[in-house]
């Protein structure tokens, strides 16, 4: 006899046609489909949960995969995901990410659960089951990834405090950012950008040498997911690729879920968003205004100009970054005077606890992605969209002083 469960699976593994099955959910009795088909939802987000997916990642996969409205339920599901567990017991960082989707039990119960649904949405029924088989069929496409945050009902795992971030400091690089987006003239935004990395390479080295003076910390490296939107996601990878290893940190990116996976030290993480996220605003402002017209006859050219803009634009930030790194590091193990600084590290010792960082980012990087392929280069086609890239990214003063 064939279940609801089973008529469930078969229409989400395309075992039946979908319109059959949608039709037969239909007619069949809401107090028989409902609960079975919200608890098939849940079994299918705990599976994903406990294979390493966290809430805003499948948020945002979800959204990308299907449509807004998909994504709202993620974040239901992730608020019926949690209701199960004490709040005290689950990690800060699962926790930080439910908060920031604003993920709260509104239905009154599980079982009414599609129907409170129905009336917030304004949908009928049909609409509803399409809504959430649809949903299924994506949840059901994606694999398990790599587990970087223990998910809520696993046993906690210690991975170490976090590194030394000073937030009033990050709350003073975001402030300096913000001002270099939404200026309207160059050189402002390249003062407010250079200060901010100035303040990101300065903190960087202070918190590496303060950890190693310290021998009770113990202070190990972490890895974090940065989505990376369409179009044109492999170039602004390549951007988030050369901030990362400007900032001592290392990539791998998953172009077939839309964000690269960043190891490092929490602080130098930190500065990598931050700072990736403020230069593409920048770089998109930048290329509004060098681009070519569009237009139907144009399109193809417009295409290619973008491409080799931004390729051209992560190249030279690279460079400038890199440039930017050398400049803070030979200022901090500069001699200032007679007298060596205190603690068992001397600033002129930076160099080694540098290598023995990363070091350990690459052995964190290799035990979670054992085998990695090399990516390929992305293509310039359009001289004119690479030199104005470059020049572009020669504005964005990164504070290297000239």
């Amino acid at each position: 006899m064939t279940t609801v469960r089973d008529r469930i699976e078969a229409v989400v593994r395309g075992g039946v046609g979908y319109e059959a099955g949608l039709d037969a959910l239909t007619v069949a009795p809401a107090a028989e489909v409902d609960p079975i088909l919200v608890d098939v939802l849940h079994d299918a987000f705990a599976r994903l949960w406990r294979g390493g997916w966290q809430p805003v990642e499948l948020h945002r996969v979800v959204a990308r995969n299907g449509t807004v409205t998909h994504a709202h339920l993620v974040t239901d599901a992730v608020a019926a995901h949690l209701r199960r567990f004490p709040r005290e017991s689950v990690d800060e960082r699962w926790l930080s990410q439910a908060d920031a989707l604003g993920a709260h039990v509104w239905w009154r119960n599980s079982g009414g659960y599609l129907g409170d649904l129905a009336g917030r949405w304004k949908l009928d029924r049909v609409a509803v089951l399409d809504l959430v088989l649809t949903l299924l069929g994506i949840l059901a496409e994606l694999p398990p990834i790599e587990v970087l945050i223990p998910p809520p009902g696993t046993a906690a795992r210690t991975a170490g405090p976090r590194g030394r971030v000073d937030h009033r400091l990050l709350d003073r690089v975001r402030a300096l950012l913000a001002k270099a987006e939404s200026t309207a003239y160059p050189a402002e935004a390249e003062a407010y950008t250079a200060k901010a990395q100035e303040l990101i390479a300065r903190h960087s080295l202070d918190e590496a040498l303060s950890a190693a003076r310290d021998d009770t910390a113990t202070v190990v490296p972490f890895a974090r997911r940065i989505g990376v939107d369409h179009p044109y996601e492999s170039e602004k990878a390549s951007l988030l690729d050369a901030v990362a290893r400007a900032n001592r940190c290392h990539l791998v990116w998953s172009p077939e879920f839309g964000f690269a996976t960043v190891f490092g030290f929490d602080a130098d993480i930190d500065a990598v968003d931050l700072l990736h996220a403020s230069l593409l605003v920048q770089a998109h402002r930048a290329m509004a205004r060098a681009e070519p017209p569009g237009g139907k006859a144009g399109r193809a050219r417009l295409k290619a100009f973008r491409q080799s803009f931004l390729v051209a634009f992560a190249v030279r930030i690279g460079e400038r970054l890199a440039g930017a790194a050398k400049a803070a590091l030979e200022e901090a193990i500069r001699p200032t005077g007679p007298v060596a600084e205190p603690g068992p590290v001397a600033a002129t010792d930076l160099l080694p606890v540098l290598a023995a960082r990363d070091e350990q980012v690459r052995e964190t990087m290799d035990r979670v992605f054992p085998r990695t392929v090399r990516a390929r280069g992305s293509r310039v086609d359009s001289r004119e969209g690479w030199e104005s890239g470059r020049a572009a990214a020669d504005r964005a003063d990164l504070g290297t002083g000239g």
